[in-house]
């Protein structure tokens, strides 16, 4: 019994050891709280980083705002509009 309560502490522990940056700066004042978003995943990543973990293939404004925008409207929660998002 012990070894099974090790082994799923130890899965879990690794499954969070690479947790990335707690906050990713972009160009025009967007700030993406990564930290938060992987809570909101229940750490998930696969929602985002579709075939692999770290930066996502192509991404930009384009694929950004795709992205976003249909999670957010999707789960009817996070920013919707431009400025929310766009801070100056």
């Amino acid at each position: 019994m012990k070894w099974i309560i090790t082994a799923m502490l130890l899965a879990a522990t690794v499954s969070f050891a690479d947790e990335g940056p707690a906050v990713l700066h972009f160009k025009n004042g967007v700030t993406f709280p990564h930290r938060a978003h992987q809570g909101y995943m229940k750490s998930d990543c696969k929602q985002c980083h579709r075939k692999q973990v770290g930066k996502i293939p192509d991404f930009g404004k384009d694929v950004a705002h795709r992205m976003c925008r249909t999670c957010h409207a999707i789960r009817q929660a996070g920013p919707a509009a431009c400025r929310d998002c766009h801070k100056k």
